[in-house]
């Protein structure tokens, strides 16, 4: 075994050739409801690097979807189909997440094959446990009967590293918990984004998740991560009704109907506002929807119309900002991007900030989506895998998964 990089094991320190190794993924994905078809496979690819560089061992694959009561809580069937076909290895699988056949299936494996087992949701423990103390997770029937089964135990699920559940931080002290490449690169992105030296940045903040987007801003003007917040879709919209701004009935009964803590929210983005002086900038024109009107932002909203995008003279001051930038943070697009009529705002500050010099960082499925659809992707410095796990990290809070690797780092090596 080689010296532990960092503060958690990697791929790096250890010979996998001939052993057993779980494998925790992230590959819960967007499902059809009428058709049951995954319509987005990011999460998918992101994990290719890590089951190659496994090749020479038996790979056992975790992994959830969804949860339960949702209409896309399903099976990993097709999962292991899909996944198989990106990696160009033959995934089996395996209908439980553990018992007889699960224990069969593993101690039959040949060196070079790979199974994936049930959606790990689909057993009480894993939701359940949800946040137990590592002690009531060791004695867990997912723990017990697993563990006896592995050599080690890869965690490469960035998207889920702010969930304490048993599969995610529940092996630490009885097998090594190691650091799959996903996380490493997500780990050292991120980290290159908070770092000083990055020089000026800025973070745009968009899309329709309020609550999130009031938390990064507010994370990262306190601790001066960015020097400005540019604030657009249903997250500028709720900034310019905080500050006093028109933005019409319509867009406002879209706050309250999403956000059932709307008068908190508004009243955090007013203090933020009020607290960070020039720091939050918001649109000065907007597009309106079904007429495709611009008009100057607080200016009288008919009831009939909605804010779908944001107009020109937006565009031009953020450009100006983005052009400025070492480094940038986006989550969200500006406006109803999905409708060609109102993707201007989204298309041309996407566009921008792809062709921009700075490091740039992209996050949440419906930014990757647009600038998938836009053909942007490929430009942008790194595109996150993580949705709330990006927002977590990026916010300060406690990481359980990551935590769960330094300390079976700490319990494995004795330091």
């Amino acid at each position: 075994m080689a010296t532990a990089r960092n503060d958690f094991f990697t791929l790096d320190d250890f010979s996998f050739e001939g052993k057993t190794v779980f494998l925790r993924l992230d590959v819960n994905a967007p499902i059809d409801p009428s058709t049951g078809e995954i319509l987005d496979y990011s999460r998918f690819s992101a994990h290719v690097d890590t089951i190659n560089e496994l090749r020479g061992s038996k790979v056992v694959i975790i992994a959830h979807q969804s949860r339960p009561g949702k209409d896309d809580f399903v099976s990993l069937r097709a999962h292991a189909v899909h996944l198989g076909m990106m990696a160009k290895r033959e995934i089996k699988f395996v209908d439980q997440l553990f018992g007889s056949t699960v224990t069969g299936t593993i101690q039959k494996m040949k060196t070079g094959e790979i199974i994936m087992l049930e959606n790990s949701r689909f057993y009480s423990e894993e939701v359940s446990l949800d946040g137990a103390d590592l002690e009531t997770m060791v004695s867990s029937n997912i723990v017990r009967m697993l563990a006896p089964l592995m050599d080690y135990y890869v965690i490469d699920a960035f998207p889920a590293i702010h969930r304490p559940q048993i599969t995610l931080t529940g092996f630490r002290s009885v097998k090594p918990n190691i650091a799959g490449r996903l996380i490493e690169r997500e780990i050292s992105a991120l980290e290159k984004f908070k770092s000083p030296s990055a020089g000026n940045k800025i973070a745009i903040l968009a899309g329709a998740k309020i609550s999130d987007s009031i938390t990064v801003a507010g994370s990262f003007l306190d601790k001066n991560v960015v020097q400005f917040v540019l604030a657009a879709g249903v997250v500028g919209n709720a900034f310019l009704f905080a500050i006093g701004k028109n933005i019409g009935e319509r867009s406002l009964a879209f706050i309250k109907k999403n956000n059932k803590n709307y008068n908190d929210l508004i009243k955090m983005c007013a203090e933020l506002y009020k607290k960070y002086p020039g720091r939050i900038i918001l649109p000065d024109d907007l597009i309106l929807n079904p007429s495709g009107r611009r008009i100057e932002t607080g200016a009288r909203i008919p009831d009939t119309e909605l804010i779908a995008d944001i107009g020109i003279d937006t565009i031009v001051k953020f450009s100006g900002y983005i052009k400025n930038a070492d480094g940038i943070f986006m989550n969200g697009p500006m406006g109803m991007y999905e409708i060609d009529q109102y993707s201007a705002g989204t298309r041309e500050v996407f566009s921008e900030v792809a062709e921009s010099r700075a490091l740039t960082i992209a996050g949440g499925g419906h930014t990757l989506s647009a600038l998938e659809r836009m053909g942007l992707i490929r430009k942008i410095t790194h595109a996150s895998t993580g949705g709330g796990a990006l927002i977590s990290y990026l916010s300060g809070e406690h990481m359980p998964v990551l935590e769960a690797l330094r300390e079976s780092r700490k319990l494995f090596t004795g330091k």
